[in-house]
């Protein structure tokens, strides 16, 4: 299936080589200009609309976002910027799972592809953070690339929900899945660009959040031809041997009891499995909302065996409960275990230029034992020169916190959106 696009992408890039050199020259398109021309590689299913506004400011009226998927993300007092007509295609690429109901299409492998008649002759590509559907990111990350005059892609990963684990034959196909599909997105709309305006992107730049994050970390390690750098907002850090949520999560599910009961050995095992002192105000929220499910349905992905014939271990059990996430542990488990996690891992091998951020007080992937660590592992590969990081003091995991616990909590969106401003000097 990719290499079938690819070739298609070859032939456009090869087309288009004589104006490709371009860099931020607006097209001054007429409103929907070639709208009609518009055929996505490969997909299934497509449907093409020429709207007065491709930002949230009027995708929620008009149904072109689908607001559940991006609620608890952003904060409330995040800017809405507006004023970007354009193109817009929805559709799928063949898939054989159904977990993603938008559109009442009950088909994964959804995309939405946006194109501003004002074009700045750059691309964003994106892929959904945690288990999410396509339009996740529209309003931390779609709505100010388009105001800049970026097109913007973005994908659900090919499956979502929080039972994302049945997509697949063996370990890690669900998680491996996203991968391909954020390639395959990322060559299709290159094509579709081409299409709209005549030439190939000037500038390519992968963006995501957490599991988005960890898209792009892989996207520039194992596709860097395909990019000009990447944007990764506290991406998820797998690796064969640790550390990986597999370390963490079960600790706070052993300490955390202890602790929220006045147990200070509990709290200092939450320190020692990595969440930052003074984060502890996050904690609640996070047991109740992060940690049990979040071990449950990733170790369910790729490590069933576990629990055996359970579907995703035993909600909030106690430590001592038989077959009971809070006592996973991933060191001493097969190697098979150790294998389905090398098929997803990082290596820090990154081939373009990338910008991390990550918030100090992250309670869900703390960034000692994530963020951290994937910068020394770019170092010890000698990638160095190209990688920047951005440690946000007091930044947390969603910034969607910032409005329950005031003053408490820096959100990383605006640093994102400088970010995305610094990453296009630097590769300019």
């Amino acid at each position: 299936m990719i290499a079938r696009i690819a070739v298609l992408a070859a032939a456009v890039l090869v087309a288009s080589s004589p104006v490709a050199v371009a860099d931020t020259v607006h097209s001054g398109a007429t409103h929907c200009a070639r709208a009609d021309r518009l055929h996505v590689p490969a997909a299934q299913r497509q449907e093409v609309a020429c709207l007065d506004e491709l930002t949230t400011a009027g995708t929620v009226a008009s149904g072109h976002t689908v607001e559940a998927d991006w609620t608890g993300l952003t904060q409330a007092s995040l800017p809405q910027p507006s004023g970007v007509p354009g193109v817009q295609v929805d559709g799928y690429f063949p898939d054989t799972s159904t977990t993603n109901a938008n559109h009442g299409w009950n088909h994964d492998a959804q995309f939405v592809l946006r194109l501003p008649d004002d074009w700045n002759g750059g691309l964003v590509v994106s892929g959904s953070p945690g288990n999410r559907r396509q339009y996740a990111n529209d309003r931390a990350i779609a709505d100010f690339v388009l105001a800049k005059g970026y097109a913007f892609a973005a994908t659900d990963k090919g499956n979502t929900g929080l039972e994302f684990h049945h997509d697949g034959r063996r370990p890690g196909d669900a998680i491996a899945e996203w991968n391909t599909r954020v390639t395959q997105l990322a060559i299709a709309a290159k094509v579709v660009v081409a299409q709209r305006y005549g030439r190939v992107p000037s500038r390519t730049i992968a963006a995501g959040i957490s599991n988005g994050g960890y898209l792009v970390r892989w996207q520039l390690e194992h596709n860097p031809w395909l990019y000009d750098g990447g944007l990764d907002w506290e991406g998820t850090l797998w690796t064969a041997d640790g550390p990986n949520m597999f370390d963490f999560l079960p600790a706070a599910l052993r300490a955390y009891p202890a602790y929220a009961a006045g147990s200070e050995q509990a709290h200092q095992a939450m320190l020692d499995a990595g969440y930052a002192p003074g984060s502890e105000f996050l904690w609640p929220f996070h047991d109740q909302v992060y940690w049990d499910f979040t071990q449950r349905v990733y170790r369910e992905e790729l490590d069933p065996t576990f629990d055996g014939d359970l579907d995703a271990g035993i909600p909030y059990c106690a430590s001592g409960t038989p077959n009971c996430d809070a006592d996973y542990d991933y060191a001493s488990r097969p190697a098979s275990v150790h294998r389905a996690v090398a098929r997803i891992a990082l290596t820090g091998r990154i081939g373009k230029p990338l910008i991390t951020l990550h918030g100090t007080l992250d309670s869900l992937l703390p960034i000692s034992q994530d963020s951290d660590v994937y910068a020394r592992m770019i170092r010890d590969a000698g990638r160095g020169p190209l990688f920047r990081y951005h440690r946000i003091e007091n930044g947390n995991h969603v910034d969607g916190l910032v409005d329950a616990f005031p003053g408490q909590l820096e959100p990383i969106a605006p640093h994102f959106l400088a970010a995305l401003d610094e990453l296009a000097s630097w590769i300019r």
